[in-house]
């Protein structure tokens, strides 16, 4: 039933319609990205994540995947206040990211160049701490990050990873994928077992976008409390 309604076209774009427009920059950008064919976070996907800064107002947040800068660029109109450190690998998205955070009057964005999962294991070496992360980087390596993730996500922070449904085909058998998806297949799968399972993530799958699943941090309180029900 929701999968139904979600895929209605007019439901989609009276959706849409509500959201309220973009900077001029932003859209601006959004286009120049679309043009060139490099994937950037959907309309859909932009408005959860519109509500949920609002909702947690996050303080230090860090992006895996930073393309040509437009999400990261995003956040900061969402969250003005919070420190923003932004990942990519890829040198052509690094100069372009670069260049928009210039352009855009962005310099405060910090962008770490390298493989994320080389990144986060020194961030996680120096104990860096972030209450919202948002993942939308290589999909086969997500479950490389996690362990780097949670170890930096504070008590009741927020781990937002994207583009979890790959079409929707995660809800296919491997075998009715193509032999090329195949291992991303596999491996977003895992990657959703480790989440749901995950000893102190509280987490929830939503067909928004391409999928977008919630993690939060569960809190010592928390945890603690559950115990002694537990016992």
């Amino acid at each position: 039933m929701i999968a139904t309604m979600l895929q209605n076209p007019h439901i989609s774009e009276y959706l849409l319609s509500l959201e309220p427009d973009l900077p001029e920059y932003l859209e601006e950008l959004r286009e120049t990205a679309e043009a060139a064919q490099v994937p950037i976070i959907r309309r859909e996907a932009q408005a959860l994540l519109r509500f949920l800064v609002d909702l947690r107002r996050p303080e230090h947040i860090l992006e895996v995947g930073t393309a040509v800068g437009f999400s990261a660029c995003y956040l900061s109109e969402l969250a003005p206040r919070a420190s923003i450190t932004t990942i990519e690998k890829v040198p052509a998205k690094i100069a372009e990211a670069k260049k928009n955070f210039a352009r855009f009057g962005k310099e405060r964005i910090r962008l770490l160049e390298g493989d994320a999962a080389d990144v986060l294991r020194e961030l996680s070496a120096r104990k860096q701490v972030y209450d919202f992360v948002f993942l939308d980087a290589a999909k086969a390596q997500y479950g490389v990050y996690l362990p780097y993730l949670f170890s930096m996500l504070a008590e009741g922070g927020l781990l937002i990873t994207d583009n979890v449904l790959q079409e929707g085909s995660l809800a296919d058998s491997k075998f009715t994928v193509t032999r090329r998806n195949r291992t991303i297949h596999m491996r977003m799968r895992e990657y959703v077992g480790q989440l749901f399972a995950w000893d102190g993530l509280t987490s929830v799958l939503l067909p928004v976008g391409d999928g977008m699943a919630l993690s939060v941090r569960r809190t010592k309180e928390r945890e603690n409390g559950e115990k002694r029900n537990e016992e």
